[in-house]
């Protein structure tokens, strides 16, 4: 089918994409602000072991791959005869729930699963793992087949499970879009909303980005119920450096 030009999928397709460098970028600027790092840009330049440019044309060519499965399924599950009629705010809410619990979950066990399969992770998920500091706009630094399984396939079922129509999926998709790159910016800011309503946080998922919690904290990029569930949970504190920024510290190794 042919989409009009403002129509709810290509919105849908195409504005999550662009919250992604815009909020990505802000916190790039930020990324000068020592005092809530939570590495130092010494740790960033010698820790990581692939450049900003590769990490920039790595997303984009992930994107290019979202932005064809999107289409692709919108023109499949799209009313040819018009916008559908917006739910009411109670069923929003179940949809966007149902859709969070959806992705988180099969988000969760392809993540966990690339982990435990060991050439899976060598060819294919030790590329994000290139990034022992996360920043921003590295979130969804990843190989095109992973990008393809746990991103973009797993966006489109908790959209079809949850049964939410083009227009609820634009803000779904860019909120989803906004807590991946939060979760990811490396930064423990003063005030950060998202942090006071989700423990899935920046920190969090610090520590599944260390060599020690490489088996741990799993779960992205709502909730930490998989982990708790399954034994993968594992605590840190926040502690201040002396030099500015802070320091996440494991609680308790587990074996």
């Amino acid at each position: 089918m042919a989409f009009a030009v403002a129509s709810d999928e290509v919105l849908g397709t195409f504005v999550p994409v662009a919250v992604y460098w815009i909020y990505s970028g802000i916190y790039a600027l930020l990324g000068d602000l020592d005092e809530y790092r939570l590495h130092n840009k010494a740790e960033e330049d010698t820790k990581n072991v692939v450049s900003k440019s590769t990490v920039v044309k790595g997303v984009l060519v992930q994107q290019a791959f979202q932005i064809a499965v999107s289409l692709s399924l919108f023109s499949v599950v799209s009313d040819d005869n018009g916008t559908k009629v917006q739910p009411s705010l109670l069923t929003l809410a179940i949809q966007f729930m149902a859709a969070m619990f959806v992705l988180d979950t099969w988000q969760y066990f392809i993540h966990r699963y690339m982990h435990i399969n060991k050439s899976l992770y060598k060819h294919i998920h030790s590329k994000h793992h290139t990034l022992v500091v996360p920043y921003a706009y590295g979130a969804l630094y990843n190989h095109p087949l992973e990008g393809l399984l746990l991103d973009t396939l797993g966006g489109a079922l908790s959209f079809v499970v949850s049964g939410m129509t083009p227009r609820t999926g634009i803000f779904f998709f860019c909120f989803a879009t906004i807590k991946t790159v939060d979760d990811h910016c490396g930064l423990w800011l003063p005030g950060n909303l998202l942090h006071m309503f989700f423990s899935n946080n920046s920190a969090y998922h610090d520590v599944h980005h260390q060599l020690y919690g490489t088996k741990f904290n799993f779960s992205q990029p709502f909730f930490v119920t998989w982990d708790k569930i399954l034994g993968t949970y594992m605590p840190y504190s926040l502690e201040k450096r002396k030099e500015g920024g802070f320091e996440v510290r494991p609680i308790k190794v587990k074996s």
